[in-house]
């Protein structure tokens, strides 16, 4: 039978409390995606630290397993759990903090949520996106521009928000086709401009496991009012983010941290602004919901990545940046292109 421990290194006896971890990172040695094999070794090293350090039993790890397990059994196309276990732990923002650093004077990003689909349709200018009668009518008008304040034309702008009962379509089992989402595009001027409904708090699903991971953490399972907006242009780097309004009860208690200062927003009327009822069509008691909104390019994207990823690979030592990516220093230039997903 063929031996796949390194050859530099020994074979495997009396794994024991202390040499368990070296040991795994030793057979995981082999791989030549530099990125992944990095990624193991850490995920490893924190995952048996946790378990010593707590002094984790077998009856927690069966009862963790069979947590995950449902996890998986509940999530659907439509149901994502893992992404809402996620967002409740703080990882989904975490993550997204990382990956999308904030660029001076450029939109924040916050966790994309479990609700976004794929099907939304294309609409045009001043399109009414929610068809839910008892909401309370919204007109939202913002523009987008670059970091130099030119505006941006033509960037595909993806919306969506819950309905004034606080479901998503999707969690309808008569859906029959989107609503109260929609794709609009900016004009030349890097204006949008449609009409919603005012967003209202609510749940998130606390049906399921992590619903019920909340109830033994005595935590609600509320998310502040919000409206998501995803903004996507070539040469662009694809922001995800949201706009919450301000006073909401659950506003610095968000069930899955996405709320930043810089993302709250006043609601107004139309009528406040002169010409505005005329000009979009909409009675002047209508609620009216602005922002200018900021896109990086993909190079300042990749600049300020690259900088934040330079300053922690300083900080913990041995480590390099490649593709805006850490990976040990002595890692070959040549492997080090691909990343965990290749």
């Amino acid at each position: 039978m063929e031996n796949h421990t390194p050859p530099d290194r020994a074979l495997m006896k009396d794994l024991t409390i202390e040499n368990i971890t070296d040991n795994v990172c030793i057979i995981n040695s082999n791989c030549d995606n530099v990125r992944l094999k990095f990624l193991l070794d850490r995920l490893v090293n924190y995952l048996h630290d946790f378990a010593r350090e707590t002094r984790l039993s077998i009856t927690e790890w069966e009862a963790a397993i069979g947590f995950l397990v449902q996890v998986g059994k509940i999530s659907t196309d439509v149901r994502h759990e893992f992404v809402l276990l996620s967002d409740v732990l703080g990882l989904s923002l975490l993550v997204d903090a990382i990956d999308h650093p904030k660029h001076p004077g450029a939109t924040e990003g916050t966790v994309l949520g479990p609700f976004h689909t794929a099907d939304a349709h294309v609409v045009g200018a001043g399109h009414q996106i929610s068809h839910d009668p008892n909401g309370e009518p919204l007109l939202a008008v913002c523009s987008i521009r670059d970091t130099a304040g030119r505006p941006l034309g033509g960037v595909s702008v993806d919306v969506w928000e819950t309905d004034s009962k606080g479901f998503y379509d999707v969690q309808y089992a008569d859906r029959v086709e989107p609503d109260g989402r929609a794709i609009v595009e900016s004009d030349a001027d890097g204006v949008i401009f449609f009409k919603a409904i005012v967003p209202v708090p609510y749940p998130i699903p606390h049906d399921g496991p992590v619903g019920k991971l909340l109830m033994k953490l005595k935590r609600h399972p509320y998310r502040p009012s919000h409206m998501h907006f995803m903004f996507k242009k070539p040469g662009y780097d694809r922001l995800i983010t949201a706009l919450y309004l301000r006073g909401d009860p659950y506003e610095s208690s968000d069930a899955v941290f996405g709320v930043k200062e810089s993302l709250v927003v006043d609601l107004y009327k139309v009528g406040d602004h002169e010409g505005y009822a005329e000009k979009y069509g909409v009675p002047p008691e209508t609620k009216l919901l602005t922002y200018d909104f900021v896109l990086l390019t993909n190079e300042e994207a990749l600049k300020v990545r690259d900088a934040e990823a330079w300053k922690e690979a300083k900080r913990q030592g041995g480590l390099k940046v490649v593709d805006g990516l850490l990976v040990p220093e002595d890692a070959s230039e040549t492997s080090t292109t691909k990343t965990a997903t290749d």
